[in-house]
């Protein structure tokens, strides 16, 4: 598999890309990533170290089960309790120990796994002469995996943090490491927190 930064140094046009760092994902939440906790400090450092380039997005459930239809009509009857009809608001947004740094960070709201469809996010990086985007946050193999296509599809160079990105199931996490680090090795890079860190020139 391969690993690091392979592709040369992170320059001044990467923005962090958070996913969905929210309390819906924490603790006894349904939805709960286990390794959430221990993922949050390599984030923080992500994220203090140019909170102007980062952007978190932020999942937002239906608010009930009439405003969703074909299997995400199947999906919220599942998880009913965690439409915004029922839900906590708070459980919502983004985390205190990470919602401090916005602003100056942006935050993309998105009711489907992709932050690309039908939201702001391609509009703004575009806007910002983004070229490199670097990714953490959860799920490894659900919303990650998400950002990390649709990157890959707009010819972003996207570096998936590995010690950054988490799961609520191990085997699929381990899979999807796998899976950029050696099936997408053309157009993704995977790096630790402190590689990125080391290499990265902001623009400030």
């Amino acid at each position: 598999m391969a690993e690091g930064l392979r592709f040369g140094s992170i320059g001044k046009g990467a923005v962090h890309t958070c996913v969905d760092m929210q309390g819906l994902f924490r603790g006894d939440s349904p939805w709960a990533m286990p390794w959430f906790e221990r993922v949050l400090p390599n984030i923080h450092l992500l994220v203090e170290r140019d909170p102007h380039a980062t952007i978190f997005t932020r999942f937002v459930p239906a608010r009930n089960l009439d405003e969703v239809g074909g299997t995400w009509l199947r999906y919220y009857h599942r998880w009913e309790g965690l439409t915004l009809e029922h839900v906590d608001p708070s459980k919502v947004d983004i985390v205190p120990e990470l919602k401090r740094y916005a602003p100056p960070a942006a935050i993309v709201d998105k009711s489907v796994y992709s932050p690309w469809f039908a939201s702001t996010l391609s509009t703004l990086l575009k806007t910002r002469g983004i070229d490199t985007v670097l990714v953490s946050g959860g799920e490894t193999d659900v919303c990650v995996l998400s950002t990390v296509l649709g990157a890959v599809d707009f010819g972003f160079r996207v570096i998936v943090v590995h010690d950054a990105v988490c799961s609520s199931s191990d085997a699929a996490h381990d899979a999807m490491q796998l899976f950029y680090g050696q099936r997408l090795s053309q157009q993704v890079e995977t790096a630790s927190t402190e590689e990125v860190l080391d290499s990265w020139v902001v623009r400030r």
